[in-house]
């Protein structure tokens, strides 16, 4: 005596939720490589191709097995394009649940499909579980149990990592602008006593909130500073800086430094350009 399962989705979404626990589980970079790898390479792309081919086809395994893979590639560039643009940006939470979500919805998508089709034409893969010490009742019982167990256990896990997000790595963006807020046309000719003016812009990645101070620098002697700039986590900052030459001569050369919490020393590398100054 055995279970027959006659839709391949299910035991698809529920080794989803099982991957999706085990990858929040045990944070391994080896564990999450072998068990992401068809997660992501392979789920999404067979879901996708459950929903739009319900009906047998002449594809054959190794055929269906190439598309999933390649449907997989495109759906995770799309995905990832689509989370760069959104506050939650490109996370492992965000990215285990879009990925959940679009295979769950595909998996409903093709169900829905396959029923409307006549029992013959209906694309399937069957499963049989031999049970054979076990009565029908308590087998049913059993996996009934060790479904919802699962898919509570794995929903669970990543609310947990979507409301606690772990902490990834802390940095501050510190960048520079020229002319009309481009990495071009930076002031590289003035006078004596002429005001150049440069656009810097700092982004706290640093999970709390920072302050900040810049300070401006010609031939290592402090020109000007610019601070605090207290930012919150996530919060960007820019503002046009200016450095006058007081002393002529060729390529002097300007440095822009930034201080984290009015540390002695510079907190990244300084931003450079080289001017030359003429009477």
């Amino acid at each position: 005596m055995g279970i027959r399962i006659r839709n391949e989705l299910i035991p698809l979404n529920l080794l989803v939720f099982l991957l999706i626990g085990a990858i929040i589980l045990f944070p391994s970079n080896i564990l999450r490589l072998v068990l992401g790898l068809p997660f992501v390479l392979f789920f999404p792309g067979y879901a996708l191709m459950a929903a739009l081919f319900p009906m047998r086809t002449r594809l054959r395994g190794i055929e269906r097995v190439a598309l999933s893979l390649g449907l997989s590639i495109a759906v995770i560039a799309l995905i990832g394009l689509i989370l760069n643009y959104m506050p939650w940006g490109i996370r492992l939470a965000s990215i285990l649940s879009s990925l959940a979500s679009l295979i769950l919805v595909m998996s409903v998508i093709a169900w829905v499909r396959r029923k409307r089709l006549p029992s013959e034409e209906r694309f399937g893969i069957e499963f049989h579980l031999a049970l054979n010490s076990w009565g029908p009742g308590i087998q049913n019982k059993v996996l009934s149990i060790i479904l919802v167990l699962a898919v509570l256990g794995a929903l669970g896990m990543m609310s947990y990592a979507i409301a606690v997000p772990k902490i990834g790595q802390k940095f501050t963006e510190f960048y520079d602008l020229g002319l009309e807020g481009k990495a071009t046309d930076y002031p590289n000719e003035l006078k004596v006593g002429e005001e150049g003016i440069v656009t810097i812009g700092i982004v706290n990645h640093e999970y709390e909130p920072v302050s900040y101070r810049v300070e401006v620098r010609i031939n290592g002697a402090k020109n000007n500073e610019v601070g605090p700039i207290v930012l919150e986590d996530g919060e960007e900052w820019t503002r046009d800086v200016s450095f006058v030459p007081w002393i002529a001569g060729e390529k002097q050369k300007v440095e822009f430094l930034l201080f984290k919490n009015w540390g002695p020393k510079p907190y990244s590398e300084p931003l450079r350009l080289f001017v030359d100054v003429t009477d």
